[in-house]
C-alpha cells in the first residue's frame, strides 16, 4: 500500500481541521480530507516535493466559501474561501507571505490547470479535488490506498451535495467560474465517478 496518511499532526493542521468540522457538514468535511490525501498520493507517485501543511490547511478550508456563513454574495466561493484562509492562518501566526499562498491555492483551485513546476501546491489541490469530485485520475492511485481512505472518510452523498452548492453559485453568480463548471457538464462528470461505485 502507499504510504500516504490523510492527516496531519501540527498546530496549524489541527486548527484547520478544527475550523473545517465546525462550519462544513460531514460530506463535504470528508471531501476536503480526501482531497488532500488524493493530492498526497499523486506527489507521492509523482515525486514531488511540497509543503504539507500549507497544502493540508488549504485543502481543509478550500470550501468554507460555499458555506452559508462565508458565502459572499458578491464574490465566487474559491475567493471567499481564499480570504477566510488568510484570516484563519493570521490567526495562526503565519506570515503573510505564506498566509497569501493558502488564498492563492483555494482560488487557482477553480481556475485553469496550473503546473506542478509553476506551483507545486495549487497544481496538487486542484488534482486532489479533481480526483474526489469527478474521479479523474483515481484509477492511477494504489487501490488499497483508495479503499482505506473511503472507509474512513466516506462519500456520504457528496457527489449530489456538491452539485447543489455548485449550481446555487452559478445561478446567483453568473460569471463565476462555478458557473463555467456547471455549463461544462459537471453534473454528469460527478455522476459518473468511479469513487460512488467503489465499496
Amino acid at each position: 500500500m502507499t504510504l500516504v496518511t490523510w492527516t496531519l499532526d501540527t498546530p496549524s493542521a489541527r486548527a484547520a481541521l478544527e475550523i473545517a468540522g465546525e462550519y462544513t457538514d460531514a460530506a463535504l468535511l470528508n471531501h476536503s480530507v480526501r482531497s488532500y490525501a488524493f493530492a498526497a498520493e499523486y506527489a507521492e507517485r509523482h515525486g514531488l516535493s511540497y509543503d504539507r501543511e500549507l497544502l493540508y490547511v488549504s485543502a481543509l478550508v478550500h470550501d468554507l466559501g460555499l458555506t452559508a456563513p462565508f458565502d459572499s454574495h458578491t464574490l465566487p466561493f474559491e475567493e471567499a474561501g481564499g480570504h477566510v484562509a488568510r484570516v484563519l492562518t493570521a490567526g495562526l501566526g503565519w506570515p503573510a507571505k505564506r498566509r497569501a499562498r493558502a488564498e492563492r491555492i483555494i482560488v487557482l483551485h477553480m481556475r485553469d490547470d496550473v503546473t506542478a513546476a509553476e506551483d507545486v501546491e495549487s497544481h496538487l489541490l486542484q488534482v486532489g479535488t479533481t480526483a474526489d469530485v469527478s474521479g479523474v485520475g483515481v484509477t492511477d492511485a494504489d487501490p488499497v490506498f483508495t479503499a482505506a481512505l473511503l472507509a474512513e472518510y466516506p462519500r456520504l452523498g457528496f457527489g449530489a451535495a456538491f452539485f447543489a452548492l455548485v449550481s446555487d453559485q452559478a445561478a446567483r453568480k453568473p460569471q463565476c467560474a462555478a458557473a463555467a463548471y456547471v455549463a461544462s457538464g459537471a453534473q454528469a462528470r460527478i455522476a459518473a465517478n468511479p469513487l460512488d461505485r467503489q465499496v
